[in-house]
């Protein structure tokens, strides 16, 4: 088996992948707080960590890949308060947003994906046994985590003490021991969202929600903890003191992978300088748009920053171009079956992407490989193409035929509604539905299987509503569940 190499933020330095169960390989990923549409830096990650999983389901017999919805949060409430919209309506409206947007990057659906407000009995527990352990205390309605408790605090960020405190933003209140002390449960009031418990009727706090959500689904330890750089103080940080404290001996996140920041024309995104851009933005610019941003985010090293512009991404459709007209002149097609791409074992065609995936995920490097392999299917070189579709297949790319691309590439708008995405111009009866790939469809019928036969009938509705939603009816019969496009 190839050997993998990532660079893990705890070590700070790239480190050959060691899996606790080399036949079970668990994946954590931070997801959205639900409150919003998707911008362009909340879709960086969802494109590197889906290309992760792609990989590792090639190196090992079996991957459970977790990224979490958090609808529970003082944001939601804020902007439910500011819209008049009830909270329920705005959670469910967002994730069916960002389900969209993701797709239409051409992201595959988690294994796994847990909701905050499906799991307080989690946190509750959590809190219990942090206070059982010594590491929380409950004052005034509220419980909070004793950061002086836990040793290695800081460990993970490489923070001083007096960084710690100066980067968290604390809230001196008087109730808390120490001003670092963190917030693991608050009250809520009548108009706030509130579960009762042991300390009164509230709600948890934002950094429980990943430690007992990952502990539900991937176990007191895992292999790899992945998110946005500007996660790992104080959100990472604490996930490791609650989590290491809760179960004390217990690993949590053996790795932890952060990708870089998402800069637009050179500046942090922000209202204020009027260049803070939704991924629904960008798809607003052609049926093209969800496939050129994804390879404009990968021909970047993930854990370097990248500055996005709409002159990037015209390059970026302009370059996509190219390889797909060299798949096309090569005459090359997908087949069911990659084991019989020209006759060629596929596990050679992964030897090809291998010495750059395997090293930290480096696309940009594999992208420059593919640049020669393309010029020899611009020669009609089948093969050539066929390694372009297969590396496709792992870089989420060129899933299209060539003259779908060709015709999607020449238009310039795009309109959404009801998450279906069509043209809006001349030739207007075209329809590109961000229509999810047969992939995608087996994925989510998989997840939804697995939620029913753990009689979670909430969620196994939800999934099979949200394919509904993008035009995907599933028919459920005694061989089992079929699928047709509406």
């Amino acid at each position: 088996m190839a050997e993998l190499f990532l660079h893990d933020s705890a070590a700070r330095t790239k480190r050959r992948f060691e899996p606790l169960d080399p036949q079970h390989v668990k994946l954590y990923v931070c997801g959205p707080t639900v409150y919003d549409l998707a911008h362009l830096g909340n879709a960086r990650p969802v494109v590197v960590f889906d290309v992760l999983a792609r990989i590792l389901r090639r190196l090992y017999p079996r991957v459970t890949y977790a990224r979490n919805i958090t609808d529970v949060d003082d944001k939601i409430n804020a902007r439910a308060r500011e819209s008049g919209e009830p909270i329920a309506a705005i959670t469910a409206r967002t994730t069916a947003d960002f389900h969209t947007d993701m797709a239409a990057l051409g992201a595959l659906p988690p294994d796994v994906e847990p909701r905050a407000t499906g799991h307080i009995a989690e946190m509750i527990a959590l809190i219990e046994r942090l206070i059982a352990n010594g590491h929380a205390y409950a004052a005034d309605g509220h419980v909070l985590f004793s950061v002086p408790s836990f040793a290695n605090y800081g460990k993970l960020s490489g923070r001083s003490p007096d960084e710690l405190l100066a980067g968290a933003r604390v809230d001196v209140a008087p109730y808390k021991r120490d001003a670092g002390d963190f917030v693991l449960w608050k009250p809520s009031d009548a108009e706030t969202p509130g579960w009762d418990s042991p300390w009164g009727r509230g709600r948890p706090g934002w950094h429980i929600e990943c430690s007992a959500m990952s502990w539900r689904h991937l176990g007191e330890s895992f292999d790899i903890h992945g998110g946005g750089h500007d996660l790992i103080f104080p959100h990472h940080e604490n996930e490791v003191a609650q989590s290491v404290c809760a179960f004390p001996g217990a690993a949590f996140a053996r790795y932890w992978m952060h990708n870089g920041m998402l800069l637009v024309d050179g500046e942090k995104m922000s209202k204020s300088l009027g260049n803070f851009l939704t991924v629904r933005d960008i798809l607003g610019r052609g049926p093209w748009a969800g496939e050129a941003f994804r390879f404009f985010l990968l021909k970047t090293r993930y854990r370097n920053s990248i500055d996005f512009s709409y002159d990037a991404l015209e390059a970026a459709r302009a370059e996509l171009n190219f390889f797909y007209e060299a798949i096309g002149k090569s005459g090359a097609s997908k087949s069911a079956d990659p084991k019989k791409f020209s006759g060629n074992d596929s596990a050679n065609l992964f030897d090809f992407e291998r010495e750059a995936l395997c090293d930290d995920l480096n696309t940009a490097q594999l992208f420059a490989d593919l640049h020669a392999t393309a010029k020899q299917a611009q020669r009609g070189q089948r093969f050539a193409g066929e390694v372009l579709l297969h590396s496709g297949d792992i870089l989420g790319l060129f899933r299209d035929p060539p003259e779908v691309w060709q015709e999607k590439a020449k238009h310039r708008r795009l309109v959404v509604e009801g998450g279906v995405y069509s043209y809006d111009g001349p030739n207007a009866g075209l329809n590109y539905s961000a229509s999810l790939s047969e992939e995608q469809i087996e994925a989510a019928i998989a997840a939804r299987l697995a939620a029913r036969k753990a009689r979670n009938w909430a969620e196994a509705d939800r999934i099979r509503d949200e394919l509904k939603a993008q035009g995907i009816i599933l028919e459920d019969g005694v061989g089992g569940t079929t699928w047709r496009r509406a």
